[in-house]
């Protein structure tokens, strides 16, 4: 399967200006028909908490923009959404559509950055998500969730064979970003794309280095500080025989890491 990242300078609070953006960057990729394509978490606000400014609602005018962007390039485009629920509360989501622009997946963020604010803002998830793409089965998860290898224990009863990562990591911490990309690829024996922004929003600096990591954790494709998209061939046949061949995820204990 062939799978992109698309990391750009996310404009704040601006959502048209940042679908162009993301329209302009996907239309000069070489992009192939089915593959899955991601966006960073909230890609079209960056990081804010002004709700009444950057909420979705199901249908919105930003939302369409995204199927047709999918439907346009016939992909799997994933993208980070703020939503807002029937509850009346809003969520940091992962939003996955397929080429024929169907939704296929809505994964909340299950753990809200509390340093930043997040956590009095938004309501946390309550679960993991996989969706199937083609043959794959995907597992996403949303920055901070990174830091809790336990959720992505919750999610390998099920065996994904590629983790997603959508952020918007900061400078300060970037070491971080790298090595525990390539740990949750290592210890779940999975592919893992992590797609950050670049740019500098009211509070951070954010430097990219959106990663596409393979399951002996040895970087694919990197994007360094740039406005691009990257790209990588993954193949479901050579970790499928990797798995067989050290089949550490049969040895996990359900005492050990509740299913999710």
């Amino acid at each position: 399967m062939k799978i992109f990242g698309c990391q750009y300078d996310v404009v704040w609070e601006n959502k048209s200006a940042n679908l162009d953006k993301a329209e302009s960057l996907l239309a000069q990729a070489n992009l192939s028909p089915g593959a899955l394509v991601v966006l960073p978490e909230m890609c079209l606000s960056g990081f804010s908490m002004n709700l009444a400014t950057i909420a979705e609602l199901a249908g919105s005018e930003s939302e369409q923009r995204l199927i047709e962007l999918a439907r346009r390039h016939g992909v799997y485009l994933q993208t980070g959404l703020v939503s807002l629920g029937a509850d009346g509360r809003s969520r940091n989501q992962s939003v996955t559509y397929s080429p024929e622009g169907k939704e296929i997946a809505r994964y909340s963020k299950l753990h809200p950055f509390t340093l930043g604010g997040e956590t009095a803002a938004y309501a946390a998830g309550t679960q993991v998500a996989t969706f199937q793409c083609n043959n794959w089965l995907v597992a996403p998860f949303i920055c901070y969730d990174l830091r809790f290898p336990e959720i992505f224990r919750m999610a390998s009863w099920r065996r994904p064979h590629l983790y997603t990562v959508i952020a918007s990591w900061p400078e300060v911490r970037i070491g971080h970003w790298v090595k525990l990309l390539q740990a949750r690829a290592i210890e779940n024996q999975a592919y893992v794309i992590g797609v950050n922004r670049i740019g500098r929003d009211p509070k951070l600096n954010h430097p990219g280095r959106s990663l596409i990591v393979n399951y002996h954790g040895e970087i694919l494709a990197d994007a360094e500080g740039r406005e691009c998209v990257i790209g990588a061939d993954l193949d479901l046949a050579a970790l499928e025989d990797y798995r067989r061949e050290l089949p550490f995820l049969d040895d996990m204990r359900a005492d050990e890491v509740r299913r999710g």
